[in-house]
């Protein structure tokens, strides 16, 4: 049976980066993975990096995760793909317009730099959008990171810091042992004086093993992507009363993510698209930018987001666990996420962590329902 000191299960950007930092601490990590790194919901995901879809309360989070994204060359020491640009998170209607302003305030006294601003100013910053606009919040550190791009500088960071990458390797189950936890992975057994769970969306069945029932709810994010058109948008857009967000690649492309979602969950017969709802996505990205009457739509693909509760990240000590942790279900977590791994990483050093943690035992004696949040 292999000895390590942490074994970390999920290598999606919160996995990798919590095992990254680990083992530049000087501890000896494994990261398991039942596909391939970070190829599950973050690789297929929009790779957005916003704050206009960032909870207030994760603002802090984020600003700092945006920081290591557009500056990885330094941190990672591989591009991660990154293109920094304006956001705009924008309103069409009376009710969006007093959202927008509601989630916008939220949002600037949690220290994001996003400003209210006129249809024509916005137009000014990106001059496809529609006429129709009433009301924009404008953000200048927005911008995306290009997926799968992310997870080959992951894999080439962690190679040189000594991480045991073991891909397609499903872990069946783990249990209390002498020192530590052990694995059930693949046909082997390992055994890790710690152990993280960062499988996303998978995160329920992960505490499981471990007899704890915390409901997890799976969203089923529908995105659409276009044949290669002419520039007709530089900015990351999003609209106020939904989660759908556009952008336009360097080579023509233009991605459609979130809004009206698919259908399924993670267990019984897995995930579907609704052909309708891919169509009401792409309407709707047709009325923010016009000139998207003229996309043919290339592929469609589906990304899985988590969520709690209360809406919040899992981010700590897993409670009558010694050495058990947990990090994942943070909304819009692909932005926050590798500084949610430094964080986790702090702690299990030793060190003071940079911000407060998300423990997971609030969530132990309650059961699920989706409230909403104002912002």
């Amino acid at each position: 049976m292999s000895g390590y000191d942490v074994a970390v299960i999920g290598a999606g950007v919160m996995g990798c980066s919590t095992a990254l930092f680990l083992a530049r601490g000087g501890m000896r990590v494994v990261l398991l993975d039942r596909g391939m790194l970070s190829r599950e919901a973050s690789g297929v995901n929009a790779g957005t990096l916003t704050m206009n879809m960032t909870r207030a309360a994760l603002i802090p989070y984020a600003l700092r995760g945006w920081e290591m994204w557009t500056q990885a060359a330094g941190w990672l020491g591989h591009s991660a793909g990154v293109l920094v640009t304006d956001g705009l998170s924008l309103a069409f209607t009376d009710a969006e317009a007093a959202l927008l302003e509601a989630r916008a305030q939220a949002r600037q006294q949690a220290g994001a730099p996003i400003a209210l601003i006129t249809p024509a100013q916005a137009r000014a910053i990106e001059p496809g959008l529609a006429e129709t606009v009433c009301l924009a919040a404008h953000c200048p550190i927005d911008g995306y990171a290009t997926a799968y791009v992310t997870g080959r500088a992951f894999r080439a960071a962690l190679v040189e810091a000594g991480v045991e990458i073991r891909e397609q390797c499903p872990v069946r189950g783990l249990a209390p042992a002498a020192g530590g936890y052990a694995v059930r992975a693949g046909g082997d057994a390992l055994l890790a004086r710690r152990i993280v769970l960062a499988g996303g969306v998978w995160i329920e069945e992960m505490l499981g093993w471990l007899d704890l029932a915390i409901p997890i709810k799976v969203l089923v994010n529908q995105l659409i992507v276009t044949e290669r058109m002419r520039p007709v948008m530089r900015t990351v857009l999003s609209i106020a009363n939904g989660l759908l967000s556009l952008k336009q690649f360097a080579n023509g492309t233009v991605l459609v993510g979130g809004g009206w979602q698919g259908v399924g969950d993670r267990t019984r017969g897995g995930v579907a698209a609704i052909p309708e709802n891919l169509i009401g996505n792409l309407r709707l990205a047709r009325w923010v930018i016009p000139a998207l009457a003229e996309a043919r739509i290339l592929r469609i693909w589906l990304g899985l987001e988590s969520e709690v509760a209360d809406a919040m990240p899992m981010l700590g000590p897993i409670p009558g666990h010694p050495g058990a942790f947990v990090i994942g279900t943070a909304h819009s977590g692909y932005t926050s996420g590798p500084f949610m791994g430094r964080l986790l990483a702090q702690v299990m050093l030793g060190q003071e962590p940079e911000l407060p943690l998300f423990p997971p035992d609030r969530l132990l004696a309650g059961s699920f329902s989706r409230g909403e949040v104002a912002a």
